[in-house]
């Protein structure tokens, strides 16, 4: 039996986020090219051919690590005795120096622009990722402002990449005809908590709100005990104990509402890929302040409110001009709904379609 399409879906995890939600988005529309799937889930009116289950980012840096051992030595081996004829993986990931023809998704080059030496993802976006680039068949990345730092960072030639940008649900993330801001009323961010996230800014911008009284700060996220102590500190030090929430990770049946019912998202994030947090938020009629940085202006246009997420007090203007301006926020309310509107994953799965039939 030929399976001339392998999906790499080794990575994914049980409580989904950014690189899991992009990879489970494009699946309906990857059925009629009939993949043969690479996964440890069980996933109904697919192919699958069953990973181990013990290696994602769930396992911490062993289970990046088993991953990353199967992709170059198993993987491999996977793909010749199913007789495949290309290998597409949902990240950055594949195997090296063989005969595995492979498109690969870049989302951004985080662990590069703020690089913690101790870390294993530092590693291996310096030593290994330039090789996969550098042999990959061809090369998608979920914005243009990914393509551009792909062919500039990796003398990659740009015949060879193509932006196709990504998505939400708009089953799962959609708008009430009315906006219900919640009781006590609060401004929301939603994403890890890392440095680049600059969720230390936002609590400080917080801080200075003058309603902040009327207001409450809701954090949701998984949490790191690298930064999440630091961030729990900062709170306490500016006596905010009874205003700021720390969610943790919110599952996706609940994650609209809580969108919905919040004043803003805040998301003055120091560098995306893309920004999938400002897309869902602008989906649900949420208002929504983020950075005045390429992706992230990509995605927004000027259906939000743009900040230098370096200045605090920009941070903090824009949160209190939301808080007292009803009008203005309608008009993002609107402006929002139009902008993402412009986005689906049909489209998404399509282009990517297009790439993959290219080369098989």
């Amino acid at each position: 039996m030929t399976n001339e399409l392998l999906v790499n879906l080794s990575f994914l995890l049980k409580k989904p986020t950014g690189t899991t939600n992009y990879a489970l988005n494009l699946l309906p529309n990857l059925q009629k090219i009939e993949p043969t799937l690479l996964t440890s889930k069980f996933l109904p009116d697919y192919n699958c051919y069953q990973t181990r289950s013990d290696q994602t980012s769930e396992q911490g840096s062993r289970g990046h690590l088993r991953r990353l051992m199967w992709t170059q030595f198993q993987l491999v081996k996977i793909y010749d005795r199913l007789r495949s004829q290309l290998l597409f993986s949902p990240i950055p990931e594949a195997p090296i120096f063989t005969n595995c023809r492979y498109i690969v998704t870049v989302h951004d080059f985080i662990p590069l622009r703020f690089p913690q030496l101790s870390s294993p993802l530092y590693h291996y976006y310096k030593s290994y990722l330039p090789q996969i680039l550098s042999q990959a068949t061809h090369i998608i990345c979920n914005s243009t402002t990914t393509a551009t730092e792909t062919i500039e960072r990796f003398q990659i030639p740009a015949a060879k990449v193509t932006p196709i940008p990504l998505a939400c649900d708009s089953n799962h993330f959609y708008a009430h005809d009315e906006a219900k801001i919640a009781d006590p009323p609060y401004f929301l961010y939603l994403g890890r908590h890392a440095p680049y996230k600059n969720v230390g800014r936002i609590i400080a911008a917080f801080a200075q709100l003058l309603s902040k009284d009327r207001y409450e700060l809701w954090l949701g996220g998984s949490e790191d005990s690298r930064y999440t102590p630091q961030l729990r500190a900062q709170v306490i030090e500016l006596g905010l104990e009874s205003s700021v929430k720390f969610l943790g990770y919110i599952p996706q049946t609940n994650l609209p509402q809580v969108i919905r019912q919040a004043t803003a998202l805040v998301f003055p994030s120091l560098w995306e890929g893309f920004g999938l947090p400002v897309l869902e938020a602008m989906a649900c009629g949420t208002p929504v302040i983020t950075s005045n940085l390429p992706a992230l202006v990509e995605v927004a246009e000027d259906a939000a409110i743009l900040v230098d997420p370096y200045q605090v007090k920009q941070i903090a203007s824009a949160m209190h001009d939301l808080s007292e301006d009803r009008d203005l926020c309608r008009q993002l309310r609107q402006a929002g709904i139009q902008r993402v509107s412009q986005f689906n994953w049909a489209q998404t799965a399509r282009s990517t379609i297009g790439i993959i039939e290219r080369y098989l």
